[in-house]
């Protein structure tokens, strides 16, 4: 009989490649969605969804209470819900610190802990550290998230590292980009504009992961049966500042690109006003303080050596072989 996975957040930009490795692998997959999720990406045959509001702690026991009746528990949870960008700081705890424990909560008071319950955490739960010396950031550093989203994802991880013998594991990717992702996709839609804009003046280290990696590292962490372990993901190299939109500019045919450098005083102001515009129509903007702070940090190396040794995980992509996927995808979607 195959190993039961749900995926939440299964809609999503990560969440539907997990789905799309998982049923790969002959798992029993469950994609948790909300009512009204967008199934795109989900259309598959082998995926049956179960519908969670992860926002009413009692329609969300009553979901997973009806469905360990039906079918048990699962014996894999991949936790990929939650927000990149939101209106506030409230917003972001309530979706990814608030829910998250609420669901770990009703798992533990169902008695459907999984083997392993794994977490999509990120780099940014660590902040700007190394500022200095661009050391990479690993285990033995102290967090000091300096950003809404980083605190948010930094308190869900505490919360279930208190739990005694709760089997998480914690993935702590850098800056994940690839197909279906509509974050970066704006930065390769400005270079096909004929604008490449970076901020600051300063030398900045970048780290980027392929979705598909991130994928890879999560199903070695289910191979090798580890439990309470936190690891950082990247490709493993470190890269300047326009190197992302250069690779783009390579398969867009290298079209004229007018690079721009704006001062962060300036994002700053740019970024607050957006962001201050977005609360009062409510709407999430990609530009606000949140995003201005995360500019801002110039050092985003990471230690993936702990993933390397114990998972045996090693990245397939490097950034250009990752981007020449990615740019393809959108031509091919038409969104370029």
């Amino acid at each position: 009989m195959a190993a039961s996975i749900l995926i939440t957040g299964a809609s999503g930009f990560i969440g539907s490649f997990v789905v799309q490795e998982a049923l790969r692998r002959g798992y029993d997959v469950w994609a948790g969605v909300r009512r009204g999720s967008n199934r795109k990406y989900l259309r598959r045959g082998g995926i049956r969804f179960l519908e969670l509001d992860l926002t009413c702690a009692e329609d969300l026991r009553a979901r997973l209470s009806e469905h360990r009746q039906t079918y048990g528990a699962f014996d894999y949870i991949v936790h990929c819900a939650g927000v990149t960008k939101a209106r506030s700081r409230k917003e972001f705890d309530r979706v990814n610190h608030v829910q998250a424990c609420g669901f770990v909560d009703a798992l533990v008071e169902l008695n459907m802990i999984p083997r392993q319950f794994v977490f999509l955490s990120s780099l940014s739960v660590f902040g700007p550290v190394h500022e200095k010396d661009h050391a990479a950031i690993g285990n033995d550093d102290t967090p000091a998230p300096n950003t809404c989203y980083g605190m948010s994802k930094l308190r869900a991880e505490r919360y279930m590292e208190g739990i005694l013998e709760f089997p998480y594991v914690i993935y702590r990717p850098t800056g994940v980009y690839g197909p279906r992702d509509r974050d970066y996709f704006l930065l390769a839609r400005a270079v096909k504009s004929h604008l490449d804009v970076s901020v600051g003046f300063k030398q900045q280290e970048l780290t980027f992961i392929y979705v598909k990696d991130v994928v890879k590292a999560i199903f070695l962490g289910i191979d090798k049966k580890v439990t309470r372990r936190s690891y950082f993901l990247s490709d493993g190299n470190t890269y300047r500042s326009r190197q992302f939109a250069e690779l783009v500019r390579k398969e867009l045919g290298n079209p004229f690109v007018l690079h721009v450098t704006c001062p962060l005083p300036v994002f700053k102001t740019i970024s607050l006003v957006a962001g201050f515009v977005s609360g009062c129509i409510g709407r999430a903007s990609t530009l606000n303080g949140d995003k201005y702070r995360i500019v801002k940090q110039r050092n985003w190396r990471c230690d993936i050596s702990s993933a390397a040794e114990e998972l045996g995980f090693t990245p397939a992509y490097g950034l250009e072989r990752g981007v020449k996927e990615t740019v393809a995808w959108y031509k091919n979607e038409g969104w370029l």
